[in-house]
């Protein structure tokens, strides 16, 4: 799987990660020589295109101290990440073993909290420190096969890895495996509802093929696009930095690396120990307000007030205005890696939305005041909760005399609100990547077709082989041959040419969401798009909804996922084709762990699953949450056409499209405010993404941002570029592995519920003390 690099470069880079380059490695700066004095900057000019970011990112550094300060993809390429490759295996027995059993751990347990009242979910820092744990066991407690005489024997201890320095590229692949099992997940869900709440099982064979469909069919996009959407230096992937951070200082030259890596485990150790308190003990710290501890004692029509105003520590409180939140399982070190571009963005949105909710509320929109301030749940015209089967007929399409009867389902008008944003944010995602990056992205494409992007991480790659596009192409042509006969043979209620449509519809997105995520370190939900075509394709038909989006998103989904772990794989030097089969085993292995799961707790869950208020240990919710959706878009030519309610949520597509225009004519306008890093579908998007849930995270994520993108970038970026994702990773960790304890031993997930007693930290009602 190697060869040789086209055009050798000898001068490397060495990223203060204690060590020297050992193979293979390059860049075009050596930090050792022709460092800037203490306090001096170099030219920092930027080139910058409309929309006030590098694409390509550029030559010129900055330094404060001696030291670079990362400002865009090519400073990451440069200074963070190291071009370290010592040519270690990566596809070995122990990588394969380890991320099968770890698969089966986060797939398993992710289909069985479908089913909880207590959702877990297995984070990557999490499965990365176990795989992490064991492939050091391995390594450090297996007969070294040198030691042994018997040919036969030692040539069988090697394949097996016994005894074996367990290296960076196996860590890599491994983990790949284990966080990819979940790649399926959606097209099981909707034959867990079939099940339910359409009592009709499907057959082996379609669920076969629909698996394999679903789970493969974005893989392509990502495959044919990578020269676009992974190599530039640009496409960084920002949120996944904690874990490629991690990877390298968990493996080069631990010795010299001692001092962090003590960090980790103290900042781990911690972040452990204090989650106990937000989560169990003091569960006031995980939601602090002021306003809401001077409330306390004031009139019910104050404390309503400030509860929607100031509230936010328990779910669909209020928006958390000023209330900030402790409890880093909400909060979590995305903040400390996305770029402070992307967070500026979000924060231009807050302002917007809290007097945008707070006006939606008390000018009564939609019949706001007649249900909840903040609900998903569908509601009846009289207030009361809307009971889905009562307009259903016997196969699960809309009878619409029953609809008739009954009448059409209400939103709350954050609800509403939220949806509106979404589509805004979707049409103003696809005109801005095509105003401002177009340019940027055909230089891009041509530097990797012609292999000369400047991006160190890549030169470094052109050893390794590249996968065909033909493999791709192979690959989609059976996922959609499969996807062909599942809708032929009529078990999804989704006809051929939806079918099709769903795929297109995907395709056209997925690039944009790419692009985006790749610059942004997060994307544009699009989820909400192939809900909406497909309520308009398939009137009445909310099961031929659920297989439309399912496929439809999947693609988008996919297509993001393994890009961004082939970005991974460029950062650690992993060989594109061990990227490419781990990817789909991993996908296929865990799409059928979570089958087997899924089929066993519906058939001997089935009744409680189907109640409305379930139990300690089971509860269908997540599942009935999906087939409203599925049932309110079924009824889309009803409810959103210009003769219905809320006619505005696809009036809002067009709405986003104009938006980057107006941005760019401004800065035609106006040149300065190119200085500022606008995105509109950023601030589309974040205007309503928080509709709904916990809220009281959002101006600790704010401080954290701060903390991290403005002051410590600038001001210490030595200790930034060495300790700040470290850290980040760390506390993840902590926070995830006590909150899943937890969730077994004392919160319910076990089947007891051993919750702390009530006192003032924590109160029977809301957790801030608001309302």
């Amino acid at each position: 799987m190697t060869g040789e690099i086209e055009e050798p470069i000898s001068r490397k880079i060495d990223l203060d990660l204690g060590s020297e380059e050992k193979k293979g490695t390059v860049t075009e700066k050596s930090l050792d020589s022709n460092d800037p004095p203490a306090d001096e900057k170099t030219d920092n000019s930027v080139d910058i295109n409309d929309e006030g970011v590098g694409f390509q990112g550029n030559d010129h550094e900055e330094y404060v101290k001696g030291h670079p300060v990362i400002r865009n993809g090519l400073d990451v390429s440069k200074f963070l990440i190291s071009t370290r490759d010592d040519g270690d295996p990566s596809f070995t027995f122990r990588s394969i073993v380890l991320g099968t059993i770890f698969t089966a751990l986060s797939s398993v347990i992710t289909m069985l909290y479908v089913f909880k009242p207590v959702e877990v979910s297995v984070s990557t820092v999490f499965l990365q420190l176990l795989v992490f744990v064991f492939g050091e066991a391995w390594a450090r407690l297996t007969p070294n096969p040198e030691r042994i005489q018997t040919n036969w024997i030692r040539k069988t201890l090697k394949f097996l890895n016994f005894g074996q320095p367990f290296g960076i590229k196996e860590h890599v692949v491994a983990s790949l495996i284990a966080s990819s099992g979940n790649n399926g997940l959606a097209g099981v869900e909707v034959y867990a509802i079939e099940r339910l709440f359409y009592d009709r099982s499907i057959s082996a064979s379609t669920a076969v093929l629909a698996t394999f469909s679903i789970s493969l069919c974005g893989f392509v996009l990502a495959g044919a696009l990578r020269s676009l959407i992974v190599y530039p230096a640009e496409m960084v992937y920002w949120s996944t930095l904690p874990q490629v951070v991690l990877f390298q200082n968990l493996h080069f030259d631990r010795e010299a690396n001692k001092k962090r890596l003590n960090k980790f485990g103290i900042a781990l150790g911690l972040s452990a120990f204090w989650e106990f308190f937000p989560a169990y003990i003091i569960p006031w710290t995980s939601g602090i307000s002021v306003f809401c501890l001077a409330s306390m004692k004031a009139p019910s029509k104050t404390r309503s007030i400030f509860g929607k105003v100031f509230g936010g520590a328990s779910s669909n409180e209020g928006m958390g205005l000023l209330n900030f939140g402790l409890d880093w399982q909400y909060i979590q070190s995305l903040y400390l890696s996305l770029p402070f571009k992307q967070q500026v963005n979000t924060w231009i949105a807050y302002i917007i939305w809290y007097p945008v909710m707070l006006g939606l509320w008390y000018g009564n929109a939609w019949r706001a005041k007649d249900f909840p301030f903040m609900s998903t749940s569908l509601f009846a015209s009289n207030g009361s909760t809307f009971s889905t089967t009562s307009i259903l007929d016997s196969n699960g399409i809309v009878d619409h005399a029953k609809l008739d009867a009954t009448g059409l389902p209400w939103l709350t008008s954050s609800t509403v609100w939220g949806y509106f944003t979404q589509n805004l944010a979707i049409g103003a995602l696809i005109s801005h990547v095509l105003i401002f990056y177009t340019k940027d992205m055909i230089v891009a494409w041509k530097g990797a077709r012609s292999k000369k992007l400047p991006d160190p991480h890549y030169q470094g790659m052109l050893k390794y082989k590249e996968v065909p596009q033909s493999w791709y192409i192979i690959l989609f042509a059976l996922a959609f041959v499969a996807g062909i006969i599942v809708t032929a043979k009529g078990e999804t209620t989704l006809p051929v040419w939806g079918y099709i449509i769903s795929l297109l519809l995907g395709a056209v997105i997925a690039p944009f969401s790419c692009i985006l995520y790749g610059l942004y370190g997060t994307g544009v939900s699009t989820n909400q798009l192939s809900k909406m075509v497909a309520g308009a394709v398939h009137p009445g038909r909310p099961l031929a909804n659920l297989y439309f989006a399912s496929w439809s998103h999947q693609v988008i989904l996919l297509a993001v996922n393994l890009a961004n772990w082939l970005k991974v794989g460029q950062y650690t030097k992993v060989p594109h084709r061990v990227m490419f089969f781990t990817q789909i085993y991993a996908t296929l292995l865990g799409a059928g762990l979570n089958y087997v799961v899924m089929t066993i707790i519906v058939s001997s869950q089935r009744a409680i699953l189907l109640s409305a208020e379930g139990n300690s240990i089971w509860s269908g919710s997540t599942l009935q949450s999906m087939n409203s959706q599925a049932i309110t878009w079924a009824l889309a030519k009803r409810m959103y056409s210009l003769s219905g309610q809320y006619y505005m949520v696809p009036l809002a597509l067009l709405i986003g499209l104009a938006l980057p225009f107006m941005h760019w004519g401004l800065n035609k306008a106006f040149p300065r405010l190119r200085k500022w890093p606008i995105n509109t579908p950023m601030i589309a998007l974040y205007t309503g993404a928080n509709y709904y849930g916990n809220t009281s995270w959002i101006w600790s994520s704010i401080a954290v941002g701060v903390f991290s993108q403005f002051w410590l970038r600038r001001r210490l970026p030595r200790i930034y570029n060495e300790y700040n994702y470290l850290i980040g990773a760390a506390m993840d960790g902590g926070s995830q592995i006590i909150i899943f304890i937890l969730s077994f031993a004392i919160m319910g997930a076990a089947g007891s519920e051993h919750p702390f007693p009530t006192w003032w930290g924590n109160p029977s009602g809301n957790a801030d003390h608001c309302s």
